[in-house]
């Protein structure tokens, strides 16, 4: 069986069902952090009794969502989830318990999670209640969307995703880093999509100044998905009067400046509603932060999707760290003229196609976006 992103589930009902609880954990993409946007359905008689996704804010769970929704029908239920039931205690009560006093009868399991407080101990608490557990299923898939919750346990960073508008000449700007249109509706549509499902944006100081972006979701509806807002700002300068500021009490924005910068513009931005974010630069260059320090400090906030929007410059650092873990590049027909900010310089391009693969591309209105994936 294939799902809607291609992957190949398995045959038969499990994979049928698997399939449902992944799109469904897919509507908490962006919502849900710091806790997965995880996808649970519970089936009877082959009817489906319940369903349930991780709610906003990270809570209630999947499961315990599902098994509200089916009430008693759970009892002799098979429960479809897309990662493992929790076994801690945390601001909730443990999933497994949940599960096994419903008298959910079997398990399937997309993926063990890596959170050290669970890692297989959800899975052995359901075995012992004499519940049958199976792990495995729709596991390719449930990885990828899973993806920012397991590069965050594992290497205590967030699941970084690089955006590219390229013009057809390799091109991402105007002369004198001034913006310009390269992509059309139909790919501003996807990324605006790209923003709802990712925790946070990030974009550097730059192309704050060139660009004066709001960085939200502007999808009919979907103006509550927006991401956090983060710029990489080391001296500041995010002028007072900027989009990003003035809208900085709907939305959140966390600006990471040096720990040496100016005491007076810091406050004057967090009057705003802006909260600045001290980083010590020793490790950096320039005055700038070390970018690995200072993603693990985003995930210690909690963000486990940061997608990255900010132009050449922040695409190059990167990159050039290897700390780039997929990307979607906009190809455009437009032509900018050689005297265009270039997209990614020589080094940039190796270092893309050294730390990652392309897996797809398909087209997007008049532009085609090409998927790369870390190897």
């Amino acid at each position: 069986m294939t799902s809607q992103l291609g992957a190949t589930l398995a045959p038969g009902d499990d994979g049928r069902f698997m399939a449902l609880a992944l799109a469904l954990g897919r509507r908490g993409m962006g919502g849900t952090w710091p806790n997965p946007a995880v996808g649970a359905v519970l089936v009877k008689d082959d009817t489906i009794v319940g369903r349930g996704w991780t709610q906003p804010g990270g809570r209630p769970h999947a499961e315990v969502d599902a098994l509200r929704r089916a009430g008693e029908a759970a009892r002799g239920a098979t429960l479809y989830v897309t990662l493992e039931p929790c076994s801690h205690h945390g601001k909730s009560p443990p999933c497994a318990d949940a599960i096994i006093a419903a008298g959910v009868s079997r398990v399937v399991s997309a993926l063990e999670d890596p959170n050290p407080e669970v890692s297989g101990e959800g899975h052995a608490r359901l075995r012992a209640a004499g519940i049958a557990v199976e792990v495995g299923v729709g596991t390719e898939e449930a990885r990828r969307d899973h993806a920012g919750h397991i590069r965050r346990m594992r290497d205590g960073r967030p699941h970084v995703m690089l955006k590219l508008a390229i013009s057809a000449d390799g091109k991402a700007g105007a002369p004198g880093r001034r913006p310009v249109p390269i992509t059309g509706e139909a790919a501003w549509q996807r990324v605006h999509l790209l923003r709802a499902q990712s925790d946070a944006i990030m974009i550097g100081i730059g192309t704050a100044l060139a660009d004066d972006p709001m960085l939200t979701c502007r999808l009919p509806g979907m103006a509550r998905n927006s991401p956090v807002r983060i710029v990489l700002d080391s001296a500041l300068r995010l002028p007072l009067a900027s989009r990003l500021a003035a809208s900085a009490g709907e939305v959140p924005v966390w600006v990471f400046c040096h720990d040496g910068a100016s005491s007076t513009r810091a406050e004057a931005l967090c009057a705003r509603g802006i909260e600045v974010v001290r980083v010590s630069a020793a490790a950096g260059e320039h005055g700038r932060p070390d970018l690995a320090s200072l993603l693990k400090l985003v995930a210690q906030r909690g963000v486990t999707r940061l997608m990255v929007e900010g132009g050449p410059t922040l695409a190059a650092a990167l990159l050039a760290a290897d700390l780039i873990d997929q990307a979607h590049l906009f190809k455009s027909a437009k032509i900018v003229g050689a005297e265009g900010v270039e997209a990614l310089d020589a080094a940039a391009a190796a270092a893309l196609g050294r730390q990652l693969r392309p897996t797809d591309s398909e087209p997007v209105g008049a532009d085609r976006i090409e998927h790369y994936a870390r190897r």
